[in-house]
């Protein structure tokens, strides 16, 4: 079967006519939800069964379900959940707590069909991250980042769902908003690999990574996404092995029309596209310029999968007392 090397978000709350036959005939590797997809359980259960019909598989389906203000199933039907930073800094054991908040978000998103969530975020916070990822960090060392990141990725494999780390090979460093602007980190790669690189290094087991659309000087103009230098140190450096995807192409750290962004990511050594703002025109492009999936990367897509297990059985009213207990 050809899989298409994109994954894409529909644009509404169940999928339109023109959504149908294009997901069935561009035939992504994957999709991710957003808060515009999202309203009731049953409307989400809906959704995610109508989008692998499309495609006739078990497709991964993913969201950024964080906790804090990257959460996109959100209450009364959700459990709300603090900011990562502020659980690092407030929990009396940090790495435990990641695990059951991780556990206890994977139970809920498999309840409604969605199987990958885009964390742990491996960025290492500082005083002069900007505030779009700051308390979205896990840590403000290395090993502080590693012992939590690697808690919330066992609590999700525990539950069945499948973690993305995110954002390789860094992006703490960043002082604008990679929404708006292209962020630049003021570090040697030297400085990078002993820092910014130790997280993603010691999860490099992790089956799946997403790209930082970040620039390290030393390595050219081009953000990681796009930069053959930093996918390669990605894959020697850090020594990642996993499917590697772009964060959202419709960025505007990213330059040149979405199709020109999708297939520069490729050729840089991007495995799959990832394309979030719904918009026909726009995914119609990516899919034709990000093409189908490489043999290399069909190989890191197909071994990724194999890390999707059926939840332990486990007490989940246990576990929200042990994480409240854990919070005071």
């Amino acid at each position: 079967m050809t899989i298409g090397a994109t994954t894409f978000a529909p644009l509404g709350l169940r999928l339109s006519d023109w959504e149908k036959a294009f997901f069935r005939d561009a035939n992504p590797w994957g999709f991710i939800l957003f808060a515009r997809n999202v309203d009731t359980p049953e409307q989400l259960r809906l959704l995610t069964a109508e989008l692998r019909e499309t495609v006739g598989r078990d497709a991964a389906i993913m969201i950024d379900q964080e906790g804090g203000r990257v959460q996109r199933m959100r209450a009364p039907h959700w459990a709300e959940y603090l900011p990562p930073l502020d659980q690092a800094d407030k929990a009396k054991d940090a790495a435990h707590s990641f695990w059951l908040r991780a556990r206890l978000i994977a139970a809920e998103l498999r309840d409604v069909g969605i199987d990958a969530n885009c964390g742990p975020t491996c960025d290492i916070a500082s005083n002069e991250t900007h505030p779009f990822l700051q308390n979205r960090c896990m840590g403000r060392d290395p090993a502080t980042v590693i012992a939590n990141a690697r808690a919330v990725a066992d609590g999700y494999l525990a539950g069945g769902v499948l973690p993305i780390l995110k954002h390789m090979p860094g992006h703490g460093r960043t002082t604008v908003d990679s929404h708006l602007n292209l962020p630049t980190a003021n570090a040697t790669l030297s400085e990078a690999r002993d820092w910014d690189f130790a997280p993603f290094r010691a999860l490099n087991d992790v089956p799946l990574g997403m790209s930082a659309h970040m620039v390290f000087p030393e390595a050219g103009d081009l953000p990681a996404t796009q930069n053959p230098t930093l996918i390669n140190a990605i894959r020697r450096d850090i020594g990642f092995e996993g499917l590697l995807m772009t964060d959202d192409l419709s960025m505007e750290a990213l330059s040149g029309t979405i199709g020109e962004r999708a297939s520069a990511s490729i050729a840089a050594g991007c495995d799959m596209s990832l394309h979030c703002n719904g918009k026909p025109d726009d995914m119609t492009a990516v899919a034709a310029a990000s093409g189908t999936m490489t043999d290399a990367a069909q190989i890191r897509a197909d071994r990724a999968l194999t890390f999707r297990k059926a939840p332990e059985n486990i007490d989940i009213s246990a576990l929200k007392a042990d994480l409240a207990a854990q919070l005071g």
